[in-house]
Formats: structure tokens, C-alpha cells, sequence
């Protein structure tokens, strides 16, 4: 009696033990995505910002990046083969992996060019109206189902973002315009992600997603580079190239690709959502404090505003997928349910055959 009740204790004590770690471990993979984000954003201002590094070079700044990711993707693919490559199709790979693509080239040059206009605070309650423009494409593009009650709530973040821009103390149209269209951008890519890929039963890890997308980001890119930028640059003739500093904010960026895929491996999207809030609000602390830019009380009302909208679609969307998981639990039960009569009117069916044979015997 006394073995069994220490044996169960015990097996009890394990279980316990192993909820901990695993809530330690998701709780160690937010703090590495969190803290790799706010570093790749405060990096790209410091070096996008005239008041600071004072390089405004978007473009060239992002195509370092991928120049950086599809050789890094490379390396670990083709040379030291630590990520095996799935099998990619010429077909996949002009319908699927060059629009998304494209959208991403055209997300990161727009949301990096944004630095130079807008403060970081003003620029991550913008980035409020995500949710808003995923629903909203997602609904256009039939892969969401409209309800009246998620779009009144997409209302209601929206008028957030619009009383924090009526209260931005250093308010500048052109950066808001870049900001926006980042953001549709993509929201674009994320729907088409799910359509174009995980609808045909494509995934790819970080490292397989960058040795595919990173060069068709570089060519796209190369293309405005050229035209925009490529002229300044050769005028600028006591311009050197900083490898410590490029470097370094490249290994950032292609570390928190990796940091993404570990979070939602390991967690959920739906944890990187609400971990993205938590960011937002530290980098809006952060840009008050340390860099000293101006947040007024407008702008906290109309964040706070939206925060709660974003809040409440993160709550219904796991309300939702709690729902569909409580669904698959039920069908699956039914069918083993079902699977056990089968197998018992069979054995029935054959115990009664049995009887008349010997009865016939």
C-alpha cells in the first residue's frame, strides 16, 4: 500500500516537474524572439536615422540582408548539410515562392524606409492595424469567413491607430504612407503563404524558407536599388563599408528568423501574437526613454485602444482553436467508437457463424 501511494507521489512529482520545464522553455523562447526583434528594430533605426548613424540607404541596408541570409541558407543547405532541402518544383516555385517573394522585397524595403521618417514608438502602434489587414485580405481573398462581430472589432483597432496618429507629436504623411503599405504588403504575404503553400502541404523550416525566398528577394530588390540608390552611393566617395556594423545587423536579422520558427515550433503563432504586444509595449518605453521620443498621452490612448482590440482577436482566435481541437477530439472519438462496434459486430457475426456450423455439424 505504502509502495503504491510513493510510487504514484512520485509519478505525480515527475509530471509536475515536467510542466514546469516545459512552461520555463516556452517562457526562454519568447524572451529570445522578443529580444532579437527589439534588437533588429533598434539597429535598423540606429542605422537608418539621420540623427544617429545616419546611412538612409533602405534599400542597400535590406538586400545586405538577404545577400547575408541566401548565403548563410546556402552554406547550411548545400555545403555542411545541416538542413536537408525538400523537393521544390519549377511550377511551386514561379506560382508560389516568387510572389511571396515579391510581397516580402516590397514589406521590408517600405517598413525599413519608414525608420528615417517616423519614431519607433510611432511606427509599432501602427503596426496594430496587422491584424486588421490580415482579416480584412483574408475575407477578399475567401480564406477568412466574414462576422459582423470580428469586423466591428477590426473598427475598433483601426479608430486606436487613428487617434494615436492624431496625437503623433512628430507626425510625417510620407513615413505613415511607407508604414501602411508594409504592413498590406505584408498581411498579403501571410494569407498567400497559407494559400499558395500550406494549402498544397509545403512547409519550410527557416533555413530552407530563406535558401528559397532570400535570392528572389535580392533580385527583386537589385531592380529599385539600382535606379534609387546605386547613384548616391557611387557619389558618395568617402563612403566605406562598415563590416562590423552591416555584419552584425545582418546576423541579427537572420537570427531572428530562426527565433520565429523556434517560437512557433515550439509554442504556437498565436504565442508570437501575444508575445508581439508585450514587444510593442517595450519598444515604445524604449523609444521614450532612451532614445527620447516624444510619446504623448493621444498617442497612449488611441495604442491603448487598439492594444485592446488586438487583444481580444488573440483571445478569440484561441477561443476558436480551442474549439476546432475540441471538434477533432469529438470526430475522433466517434470514430473509434465506431471502428470498436464494427470490430464487435464482426466478431459477433463470426461467433454466431461458428455456432451454426457446429450446430450443422
Amino acid at each position: 500500500m505504502g509502495k503504491g501511494s510513493g510510487s504514484g507521489s512520485g509519478n505525480g512529482m515527475t509530471g509536475s516537474a515536467s510542466v514546469v520545464r516545459k512552461v520555463l522553455m516556452s517562457y526562454l523562447y519568447v524572451a529570445i524572439w522578443i529580444f532579437l526583434s527589439f534588437t533588429v528594430i533598434v539597429f535598423n533605426k540606429y542605422i537608418l536615422d539621420k540623427k544617429m548613424y545616419n546611412w538612409p540607404y533602405p534599400i542597400t541596408l535590406t538586400i545586405i540582408h538577404m545577400g547575408f541570409c541566401s548565403l548563410v541558407a546556402f552554406l547550411s543547405i548545400r555545403v555542411f548539410k545541416l538542413v536537408e532541402p525538400i523537393g521544390m518544383t519549377k511550377d511551386v516555385y514561379m506560382s508560389s515562392i516568387i510572389p511571396i517573394g515579391a510581397l516580402y522585397s516590397l514589406s521590408l524595403w517600405l517598413s525599413n524606409s519608414a525608420y528615417i521618417y517616423l519614431s519607433v514608438s510611432f511606427i509599432q502602434m501602427l503596426k496594430a492595424l496587422m491584424p486588421v489587414a490580415v482579416y480584412s485580405i483574408g475575407v477578399a481573398l475567401k480564406k477568412e469567413t466574414f462576422q459582423s462581430q470580428t469586423m466591428v472589432n477590426m473598427v475598433g483597432i483601426s479608430m486606436g491607430v487613428a487617434i494615436a496618429a492624431y496625437g503623433e507629436a512628430m507626425f510625417n504623411a510620407w513615413g505613415v504612407i511607407l508604414q501602411l503599405g508594409a504592413v498590406l504588403f505584408e498581411a498579403t504575404r501571410l494569407v498567400l503563404i497559407q494559400i499558395l503553400l500550406t494549402s498544397k502541404g509545403i512547409t519550410l523550416n527557416p533555413i530552407t524558407s530563406l535558401y528559397y525566398v532570400a535570392p528572389c528577394c535580392f533580385i527583386f530588390l537589385s531592380i529599385p536599388w539600382i535606379i534609387v540608390e546605386y547613384p548616391s552611393l557611387q557619389a558618395t566617395s568617402s563612403f566605406k563599408f562598415d563590416y562590423l556594423t552591416f555584419g552584425t545587423n545582418s546576423a541579427c536579422a537572420f537570427a531572428l528568423n530562426l527565433a520565429v520558427f523556434l517560437l512557433i515550433g515550439k509554442t504556437s503563432a498565436l504565442t508570437m501574437n501575444v508575445a508581439g504586444v508585450v514587444k510593442d509595449w517595450l519598444l515604445i518605453a524604449f523609444s521614450w526613454s532612451i532614445i527620447r521620443d516624444r510619446v504623448t498621452t493621444i498617442n497612449l490612448l488611441g495604442y491603448g485602444l487598439a492594444f485592446l482590440g488586438v487583444c481580444y482577436y488573440n483571445h478569440s482566435k484561441l477561443q476558436s482553436l480551442k474549439a476546432k481541437e475540441a471538434q477533432k477530439k469529438i470526430a475522433e472519438t466517434d470514430e473509434e467508437s465506431g471502428r470498436l462496434l464494427d470490430q464487435k459486430v464482426e466478431r459477433d457475426d463470426s461467433t454466431h457463424t461458428v455456432r451454426k456450423n457446429d450446430s450443422q455439424v
